[in-house]
């Protein structure tokens, strides 16, 4: 699972972030509401661990911009304020649990894989007039079925899953294929040159895009 800790105090985040990674998952940590913002545009996280009190405001305000933007990453907010009014305020606004400091990383990591178990997932991903059916694991574009293999497939939902964000090959490796490849690999390259074959040729309004030293990104971008 990949988590990002919005937490200020080093302990803390230090405490969360070794825990979090002894237990196998991938973290990253922000200090404050920009790095917040700055990571969940650059990145798709599957949890976010999010303290209230920061040095430039709420945390809960991170939340907040997720939810009226329709993104639903599971959220569970840190903090000391302990008040009934405080949690139901933190639910209230996007937060799906709500952990109270001190508090031990057991509790933690239950409370973790109860939200993220219930957080439903998406069955329909859309960019432009591409569609990808999840479950039945089908892809039209403009009405037009299109035949991929699994591997294409995987490809495909990963890219769509992270739709406008620039994704870069070693990222795409760990996510699509799981294992660890020799950096030097071309498969990326080769199965993205498969999906382009399949997802633009002979469409007016290419969605699949390289971006010189950094990547690939699925996007309609405009004309």
């Amino acid at each position: 699972m990949r988590v990002l800790i919005i937490e200020d105090e080093p302990k803390i985040a230090g405490f969360l972030h070794r825990g979090l990674t002894e237990e196998g998952h991938q973290v990253d940590v922000v200090g404050d509401l920009d790095g917040a913002r700055l990571a969940v545009r650059a990145e798709r996280y599957d949890l976010l661990l999010v303290d209230r009190m920061l040095p430039d405001g709420d945390g809960l305000s991170v939340v907040r911009e997720l939810r009226r933007a329709r993104d639903r990453t599971p959220a569970i907010c840190l903090t000391a304020r302990d008040r009934v009014e405080e949690r139901v305020e933190g639910l209230y606004g996007g937060a799906d649990d709500y952990l109270v400091k001190p508090f031990e990383l057991d509790e933690l990591l239950a409370r973790m894989a109860a939200v993220t178990r219930r957080a439903p997932a998406a069955e329909q991903l859309e960019v432009g007039d591409l569609v990808i059916d999840v479950a039945a694991h089908r892809v039209r574009r403009a009405d037009q079925e299109l035949q991929l293999t699994a591997q294409e497939f995987s490809l495909l939902r990963y890219l769509a899953e992270n739709a406008g964000r620039v994704l870069s090959r070693t990222r795409i490796l760990d996510a699509v294929w799981g294992v660890t490849h020799d950096p030097r690999t071309n498969v990326v390259d080769v199965y993205i040159s498969y999906l382009r074959a399949k997802v633009d040729k002979g469409f007016e309004r290419p969605l699949i895009h390289t971006v010189r030293g950094a990547g690939y990104v699925l996007e309609d971008r405009p004309r």
